[in-house]
């Protein structure tokens, strides 16, 4: 999986890019315009948080150590409350539980648009 998001990743830099190589003229944007308009649109949001992996343990504390209160089950929606290094606390709206699970298995998924 991981793989596939750096493969994603490197195609979007790559897309991202091409407008700048094969512009042949240049155009200033009106002085009006300001940054935030420029960024704001359908494709610049990040989409739900989504699991990396079959099952993610849900724990008391933002530690490894700490106590498991539940599983977090791939297709499971959950909602991210706050964030702490790398670690999330949410709650699992299946099964209602609440507690801390690893960044390394949840991230937040990236809308791409190509226009």
């Amino acid at each position: 999986m991981r793989a596939t998001r750096i493969a994603v990743s490197a195609a979007v830099l790559g897309a991202l890019a091409l407008p700048l190589v094969t512009t042949t003229t240049a155009s200033a944007a009106p002085a009006h315009t300001s940054v935030s308009a420029a960024v704001s649109g359908p494709c610049d949001r990040l989409g739900p948080w989504v699991i990396d992996t079959n099952a993610v343990t849900i724990r008391s504390k933002a530690t490894t150590r700490s106590t498991a209160v539940g599983i977090l089950y791939r297709g499971h929606k959950f909602t991210v409350h706050k964030t702490s290094g790398n670690w999330h606390y949410i709650t699992d709206k299946t099964t209602g539980v609440k507690g801390w699970v690893s960044g390394n298995y949840v991230f937040r998924d990236v809308y791409t648009c190509l226009h």
